[in-house]
């Protein structure tokens, strides 16, 4: 059964060529070949660090010395390259013209993951901050009610004031004021 969005009526070649959201859509050819930007990205930082070492540096005065030797004592009709050594400036210059945007592309890949780390750090230190300050407030909450709450000092201060209300109140003749310290010992009505 067609659902009732993709009934048409006769003769409606438009509808039926409709683009439906729920299916892929079929692969289109392409003329120019298709390139991965992340891969290239890698790729260029993997260059750019190789030419930031010294191995690249030996590595190319080995090559830049055979060549020049190679093109002076090699037999003439075997130079391929002879005394101005124009091919070699124009390979060296090749290699600059490529090096360069190289670097730049992984510089500019660089400062992209340093912006976020710093986004990332800014977000954290908030959160830090947020939770420091959080915490404080409760801290100076706790200390509040920690003033409100008899401690084992203060009752043992108020269990002494009474017993010395208590002492003071005592009869002269010896006699507590409660019924068991009677001549007697125990109060009869106590039991």
């Amino acid at each position: 059964m067609v659902p009732d969005r993709e009934k048409t009526p006769a003769g409606a070649t438009a509808a039926r060529a409709r683009i439906r959201l729920d299916q892929p859509q079929p692969r289109r050819t392409r003329m120019l070949p298709e390139w991965d930007p992340e891969a290239f990205g890698r790729m260029s930082e993997r260059i750019a660090r190789f030419l930031g070492t010294g191995r690249f540096i030996v590595w190319m005065t080995v090559v830049i010395a055979i060549w020049l030797v190679w093109n002076i004592t090699a037999p003439h009709f075997l130079r391929f390259d002879p005394y101005p050594f124009i091919f070699l400036t124009l390979m060296l210059s090749l290699q600059a013209s490529y090096a360069a945007p190289l670097i730049l592309l992984a510089q500019n890949r660089q400062d992209d993951r340093d912006r976020v780390n710093l986004e990332q750090d800014r977000k954290q230190n908030e959160r830090s901050i947020a939770d420091t300050e959080y915490l404080t407030r409760e801290v100076a909450a706790l200390r509040t009610g920690l003033g409100e709450v008899a401690t084992r000092d203060w009752i043992r201060s108020e269990l002494q004031d009474l017993m010395r209300d208590l002492e003071e109140y005592r009869r002269p003749d010896g006699h507590g004021v409660f019924p068991a310290e009677r001549a007697g010992g125990r109060d009869v009505d106590d039991r």
